[in-house]
């Protein structure tokens, strides 16, 4: 009973680890609405993948204290990274 415990919380540990991981991998996309006031944007990653695969709309983020959005305008293309606490996606690093 307790290597299985044992094993569990390894588990656990290990997928938590990876989904940290996960979440700083830098990704790329074109802005497509950004509101200054709110500290919110949206934007349409870029496709990877199969040539032609429908890549979805764009995704609205809120944009952490400290991360400068006077330098980025709608349409600009942007690498970008994010974490989701309690279901809200927040860019913690953005750049031009």
């Amino acid at each position: 009973m307790k290597i299985a415990k044992i094993i569990l919380a390894g588990t656990a540990a290990l997928t938590i680890i990876g989904s940290a991981a996960l979440a700083q991998q830098p990704l790329t996309g074109t802005i497509t609405k950004l509101n200054r006031i709110n500290g919110t944007i949206a934007i349409q990653q870029t496709q990877s993948g199969t040539v032609g695969a429908n890549s979805g709309g764009a995704e609205e983020f809120k944009v952490q204290d400290g991360v400068s959005l006077d330098t980025v305008h709608a349409g600009d293309k942007v690498t970008f990274s994010t974490t989701e606490t309690g279901g809200v996606k927040t860019i913690t690093k953005l750049q031009k």
